[in-house]
């Protein structure tokens, strides 16, 4: 394994391949490390380098079992599959377009696949699989449960290195995740340091491009700032379509201090048998609300949700009340009892939220603002609540509606949802529900008028 893995060197790629034409791609090549990053900008020559990294694996590794993944395979075919068809010798290999698959006549195999729905935690369609290395273009297009998933199917018990080869821009859902791993170099307890390399490229590594397209980086320099400052130069703080683009570590983030008991204190949640995420909120003299806590977890009946919240929530807290999306008080058609009763039953008493998508957003926004007084939010969230401010940093604006969020991938959306119930119930607590609205929900259920009164006001208690 180690005699062939150090014989891919310069001469080996050249005669097999052609040429690397920057330094980027030579590090590419030569990386040995679990997962290797490369990019930045674009038109950084990551496309030509893993064709034939793939390629040469599949000839020096007899057997090799690789996997290279898009979120699409029409953004596959240009790239990838019809440069490495055009680079392999004749005879060596036999390609099943319907399957997507090179079978070489060493027994390798280049599966090239894609994941167009957003798969959290798992493979996807490819769990239970197993390959030796695996290639994610365009990670920055994947989250990081999908990306963790993706990685669980890289194992075997062969002598075969096993390794993960990304590429990608700046930008997309998977933006934090890989900033966080790759450039930033911010690891948590179970990520080694030693198992990341980040390689950094930009259009003018690509010789070759910027010598053959020298309207290629005109073009670049033409781009908005923002979306020319990530593709041009690979500026990983510089960001295109997040939605709240004035969040900030360290501004609207904070460590965690003791919340006196005379504050006013909070909940809110959203919930679902695939994900339940509650917040903790916690308000000073000021008006200024802090996020202390967070709770999440998928596959948790009413019961254990609202266990979870009575447990974690100290006798010291003083929950004034804990605000809910406001399909918990559809009635279910089987039992008759809505969500919302279902939870009262267990101790948690609920205040529903409105679900005006926008308006809850501009309202979190009116939260993030900098005071003048003292330069900081009306909003802070202790730095221990990791999955929501990284949710959040992920949300993307609605292509179709600049003052939405996306709604996908949806496994980031249930701490920011919780979040938005909060803030529009705290900036924005509406007298009433609109009318019709009102007439219909108590119709059919009576619980919003026995167990919320109508408008939600600061008095408005449960123990």
């Amino acid at each position: 394994m180690a005699a062939r893995e150090t014989n891919t060197d310069k001469q080996v790629i050249t005669a097999n391949m052609g040429h690397p034409n920057s330094e980027p791609q030579w590090l590419f090549f030569l990386s040995r490390t679990k997962y290797t990053c490369y990019g930045g900008a674009r038109g950084g020559g990551k496309s030509w380098a893993i064709v034939r990294k793939a390629a040469l694996a599949a000839y020096n590794y007899p057997g090799i079992q690789i996997i290279m993944l898009r979120r699409e395979y029409d953004q596959m075919e240009n790239p990838i599959i019809t440069p490495m068809l055009g680079i392999l010798a004749p005879g060596t290999y036999q390609y099943n377009k319907t399957d997507h698959l090179l079978k070489f006549t060493n027994g390798s195999q280049i599966k090239f696949g894609n994941m167009p729905d957003y798969d959290a935690a798992t493979g996807g369609k490819y769990q239970g699989q197993s390959f030796d290395w695996m290639f994610i273009d365009e990670a920055t297009q994947f989250t990081e449960s999908e990306f963790r998933g993706l990685a669980a199917c890289v194992r075997g018990a062969n002598d075969i290195p096993k390794r993960i080869y990304l590429t990608c821009n700046p930008g997309g859902v998977g933006h934090f995740w890989v900033k966080r791993l790759f450039v930033d170099r911010q690891f948590k307890d179970d990520e080694n340091p030693d198992d990341y390399t980040f390689i950094p490229a930009t259009v003018d590594d690509n010789v070759d491009l910027v010598k053959a397209n020298p309207d290629y980086v005109k073009q670049l320099e033409l781009l908005p700032e923002d979306i020319r400052r990530a593709h041009r130069y690979g500026d990983w703080n510089a960001l295109s379509g997040v939605f709240f683009e004035e969040f900030t570590d360290g501004v609207h983030t904070c460590k965690p201090f003791p919340i006196p008991p005379h504050w006013q204190h909070y909940r809110a949640f959203d919930y679902g048998l695939d994900m339940f995420f509650c917040i903790w909120v916690a308000v000073d003299e000021t008006g200024r609300c802090y996020v202390y806590r967070q709770f999440a977890k998928s596959g948790m009946v009413v019961s254990d949700a609202a266990q979870a919240q009575l447990e974690l929530t100290r006798p010291d807290e003083n929950i004034y009340f804990s605000i809910a999306p406001p399909d918990m008080w559809s009635r279910n058609r089987e039992s008759g009892k809505t969500q919302a009763a279902m939870f009262a039953e267990h101790g948690v008493g609920l205040v529903r939220a409105d679900n005006n998508r926008k308006q809850g957003w501009s309202a979190l926004k009116e939260l993030f603002k900098l005071r003048t007084s003292d330069g900081l939010p009306s909003l802070r969230i202790f730095d221990t609540c990791g999955s929501l401010i990284d949710c959040i940093k992920s949300l993307l604006h609605d292509k179709n509606d600049p003052n939405d969020v996306m709604d996908k991938p949806h496994d980031i959306t249930h701490g920011p949802d919780a979040l938005r119930y909060f803030a529009q119930t705290y900036v924005l607590p509406a007298e009433a529900l609109r009318e019709e609205e009102y007439e219909e929900e108590t119709t059919e259920v009576d619980y919003q008028t026995a167990m919320c009164g109508g408008a939600v006001t600061s008095s408005y208690i449960y123990a």
